[in-house]
């Protein structure tokens, strides 16, 4: 694998800010005779890249910077990423100087563009059975023998509608296969749709989650050259105003609950989501060299995301774990089973449930609910969105924003509260709500 150049002009997104919008590019030389490029325009940057074949520079462009939006990848490309598009097009040219044939064979569907994301995906992203599922439900069974140059948007647009106007699938079992090459891997009944204007919007949101899928598959096809054009999927938009997050959180009365009703055994897991607001995948691989005494602060190596950010502890936080981590080397993982042993991938489901039924918590939660739960609380705090967003590892704060901004203290409520007149038209109660 070639390595990943450095440029401190370039690698990050306040440095490329800093330069000045210029006619040529500024390049990097990553490759003998192959440069990437970053072009700095008026309204933002682009990648470019250049290789030196028959006497002279060959140029093609990558993809938009990250430098207003954070990139994904296909069309929004990171610094690395980048280098890894323009090292595609190098061997690419290469290929083509050296006049060998274009490796693909045959018409190039959707089911192969779908292929071809899925092998990037699983190189770059977390998420991957959800996003294989996405194809195998939604996109393979209708469109996966379509080639990719003869989709029209119209063609596009009647399946996303469909697919927002088609029945809730029922899960009735594990998929049992996985492979592109089948039409169809799984089957599924169907829930009877319902009409109320809520069911809709959850059926639109759904199908704009698997439309993103689709765009990206077919975006990294066009950006590597496969097929000629990504006009008639660019037109075709998702639905509007349908994504309205509802977040589930404890309140402190429940964290006290749920922490009591907890075993033993797994008990500090539970308390250090609550307090760092951290993933469950994010614990469990945490070492005691990530825990800084002095800072007070987690060092969480990769999340989600792929980038790396430093949790702050609080004071409850900075002793559970000093406490979780006294006597261990500096190598060992900070939270393991009682034998010792790394909590697995899915151990968290039993025990959670376990403690929700003990703590009268109905229904139960998963343990992301804590994550959303430390978050939750910092916003009721006023604790500001862009503070969070740094604290949870969020890409921006518009995710935060979504998902928190309805929980701070606003000045519209705290308005309407103070001045709006007591009508004398609720019966005075004793009734006190505790948690």
């Amino acid at each position: 694998m070639a390595r990943t150049v450095r440029d401190a002009n370039l690698e990050t997104r306040a440095a490329r800010l800093r330069l000045k919008p210029r006619a040529e590019p500024y390049w990097r030389s990553i490759d003998p005779g192959a440069h990437l490029g970053y072009y700095r325009g008026s309204r933002g940057g682009t990648w470019v890249a250049r290789v030196y074949a028959d006497a002279r520079y060959r140029k093609t462009s990558l993809g938009t910077a990250d430098d207003s939006t954070d990139a994904d990848g296909v069309g929004v490309l990171s610094f690395v990423q980048a280098q890894a598009a323009a090292r595609a097009w190098f061997a690419q040219e290469a290929r083509r100087a050296g006049g060998l044939p274009d490796p693909i064979q045959g018409p190039y569907r959707v089911r192969d563009a779908v292929r071809d994301y899925l092998a990037w995906y699983s190189r770059h992203r977390k998420a991957l059975a959800a996003t294989e599922l996405a194809a195998e439900a939604h996109i393979l069974p209708t469109l996966g023998e379509i080639e990719v140059r003869k989709l029209t948007t119209n063609r596009l647009r009647d399946w996303h509608e469909e697919l927002a106007a088609a029945p809730v699938r029922k899960r009735i079992g594990r998929v049992k296969s996985k492979k592109i090459s089948d039409p169809c891997p799984r089957e599924s009944e169907s829930r009877e749709t319902k009409t109320d204007p809520e069911a809709m919007r959850k059926r639109r949101a759904t199908a704009n989650r698997v439309l993103t899928v689709l765009k990206a598959a077919l975006n990294l096809s066009w950006r590597e050259s496969k097929v000629p054009s990504d006009d008639s999927w660019r037109r075709v938009k998702p639905f509007h105003d349908v994504d309205a997050p509802v977040v589930r959180y404890l309140t402190e009365a429940e964290c006290l609950r749920l922490v009591n009703a907890t075993q033993a055994d797994f008990r500090p897991m539970v308390r250090a989501a609550l307090l760092s607001g951290c993933r469950y995948g994010e614990l469990v691989m945490l070492r005691v060299a990530d825990l800084n005494l002095d800072a007070g602060t987690l060092a969480i190596r990769t999340s989600k995301s792929g980038k790396s950010r430093h949790v702050i502890l609080t004071e409850e936080g900075r002793a559970l774990f000093v406490g979780a981590a006294v006597g261990k080397a500096s190598s060992d993982l900070i939270f393991t089973r009682p034998d010792g042993a790394p909590w697995g991938k899915s151990h968290q489901q039993r025990p959670l449930s376990s403690a929700c039924e003990g703590a009268r918590i109905s229904p139960a939660v998963s343990f992301h609910v804590l994550r959303h739960t430390h978050g939750s609380l910092l916003a009721m705090k006023g604790v500001p969105m862009a503070v969070i967003a740094r604290q949870l590892g969020h890409a921006d704060e518009r995710m935060t924003q979504r998902h928190y901004a309805h929980l701070a203290p606003s000045y519209v409520a705290d308005t309407i509260r103070a001045h709006f007149p007591s009508l004398g038209i609720v019966e005075p109660t004793n009734i006190h709500v505790i948690g």
